[in-house]
């Protein structure tokens, strides 16, 4: 079974899943088989931060052994990382701000791509260079439902994938919202069910995760 998501920047990853898992592997050798579980349990899009040594070789493990995973690179703040990145097999990027240099990168890398804001100004920026999809980040801290809900008024155009601070308690919130495509999150792959190594809790949580969509829909 191949990916979802053909290499180019037409495609949406805010469509992919309401939930898009924010990883952060430390052992290469968790990278598949947590993959797998993400997959299992409804989560195609998986975003493998860059905050660790093994992120890049991650990266490569699971596009190479789990190709109905759309595996994506994290914490990208650097045009050699967005080389890099793509040269793993990355399948989109994700950045928690952005600068000039960095959206010019991400532009031609041809991969979808989510810059990261946390201001009004940022998006009508990010507007004006005709990007409408983003990353807000740090959502509860930047304001939270309540700022994205203000800015669906006077900017309609921009979707957002909010990250930072969300969890069970609180995604359906923002799902609720109809500038919000998916949320980023890590609350379905616990410390300590990875260090057990216990994939099929990790495949249950992320099932769950996965439902959020129609439990937003509903009002519940």
């Amino acid at each position: 079974m191949t990916s979802p998501l053909p290499p180019s920047s037409a495609v949406s990853v805010l469509d992919l899943a309401p939930v898009v898992p924010v990883v952060v592997v430390r052992d290469v050798a968790d990278a598949v088989p947590l993959a797998r579980a993400l997959v299992a349990g409804g989560l195609a899009a998986i975003e493998v931060t860059l905050r660790t040594p093994v992120a890049l070789d991650a990266i490569r493990e699971i596009s190479g052994a789990v190709p109905e995973a759309v595996v994506g690179a994290g914490t990208v703040i650097t045009p050699e990382q967005v080389t890099a990145c793509a040269a793993a097999g990355a399948r989109f990027l994700v950045s928690p701000g952005w600068t000039d240099t960095l959206l010019s990168a991400m532009w031609a890398s041809g991969m979808p791509f989510l810059p990261g804001v946390s201001t009004t100004s940022e998006v009508v920026a990010l507007l004006e260079r005709g990007v409408r999809e983003m990353k807000f980040f740090p959502a509860q801290a930047a304001g939270g439902t309540a700022y994205l809900e203000s800015l669906a008024g006077p900017l309609p155009q921009a979707r957002f994938c909010p990250t930072g601070g969300i969890g069970p308690d609180n995604a359906a919130d923002y799902l609720a919202l109809p500038n919000v495509g998916c949320v980023g999150g890590s609350w379905m792959i616990p410390a300590e069910a990875v260090a057990a190594r216990d994939w099929g809790r990790i495949e249950e949580l992320a099932r769950t995760a996965a439902g959020l969509r129609n439990v937003a829909g509903s009002g519940t």
